[in-house]
């Protein structure tokens, strides 16, 4: 994805607030052998990039006064309330320097699983996105969690994901919970009333 952004010059509250209300939005980019560059981009491009996923996922080809160099979003931070973006962070990328990256979790077919198809039941993801670290050519958009196995009463762990190539997980203890299948509370006892009435009425 590209991004464009402009050389920023002015530092300090009163020069970003400034920009802010003039429809722009501070950031920083830094890393690397450079020493960091502040910069500013246009805030509503920046505000609806930030709703898609691959803007967080990908490496970025961020571009100023037409010089393009790749960088990952790091950080951002919001307005409490209004829709808008008060400061975005960047950091350069080393094509040959393994980089640390959150990457968010898809979970699919879980609609085939035994634990929804024949009990009902519901898959909690316990986990939405996972810290992986890998080349830059090699960081995937998202990682799939294929539910299609998963039983009631049984969880499916990082341990059994299938990792793209040259992704390795970043290990957070011991070997995590990504989702889990379970039985609602509310439909276990709707099943217990009725099955209290029956064997009332054998007796």
């Amino acid at each position: 994805m590209k991004v464009i952004a402009f050389n920023r010059t002015l530092q300090g509250s009163g020069a970003s607030r400034r920009l802010r209300i003039s429809g722009q939005t501070p950031g920083i980019i830094y890393g690397g052998v450079d020493a960091p560059v502040m910069i500013s981009l246009d805030g509503n491009a920046l505000y609806h990039a930030l709703k898609k996923e691959a803007f967080h996922g990908s490496i970025l080809d961020l571009e100023i006064d037409g010089v393009s160099q790749q960088v990952v979003l790091r950080d951002f931070q919001m307005h409490a309330f209004k829709q808008l973006v008060l400061h975005a962070d960047f950091q350069r990328v080393d094509a040959k320097q393994a980089m640390h990256k959150k990457v968010a979790l898809h979970f699919v077919n879980a609609e085939l699983s035994p634990a929804v198809k024949l009990s009902g039941a519901v898959i909690s993801h316990v986990l939405t996105d996972l810290d992986i670290t890998c080349l830059p050519a090699d960081l995937p958009e998202f990682i799939e969690v294929d539910l299609s196995t998963i039983e009631v009463g049984h969880s499916i762990h990082v341990s059994a994901l299938k990792l793209p190539k040259g992704v390795t997980v970043i290990a957070h203890g011991d070997d995590q919970t990504v989702a889990t299948a379970a039985i609602p509370a509310g439909k276990v006892a709707d099943e217990a009333a009725v099955v209290e009435p029956v064997a009332a009425e054998k007796k």
